[in-house]
């Protein structure tokens, strides 16, 4: 398997544990009443699995472009850019003003 295919997959298996853990930790604070609602529903199962699955969409997709972004190479050159000179010197310019009276 090639190895962007195998970091994409083990990338979202890692998202949907984040949204189990996620899910899980809703229901234990009970935010927003939720684990009454799911709990005393019949269809509190169906809800359940909808709230994970929308949630570890949202989070491989998170998870998957943080672990991409990561893999850049980072800036071998300066930080913090290099100054342009070492002091500033205000330049004397002249300026003759005309007077139309």
């Amino acid at each position: 398997m090639p190895k962007l295919i195998r970091l994409y997959i083990t990338q979202v298996a890692w998202g949907f544990v984040i949204s189990a853990v996620f899910v899980g930790v809703l229901l234990a604070f009970n935010v927003a009443n939720l684990r009454h609602l799911i709990t005393s529903s019949e269809i509190g199962l169906i809800a359940l699995a909808m709230i994970w699955f929308m949630n570890g969409i949202v989070f491989a997709g998170v998870q998957f472009g943080y672990k991409i972004m990561s893999m850049a190479e980072k800036p071998g050159g300066p930080r913090r850019g290099s100054p342009v000179v070492h002091s500033f010197e205000p330049a004397v310019v002249k300026q003759e003003a005309n007077s139309a009276r």
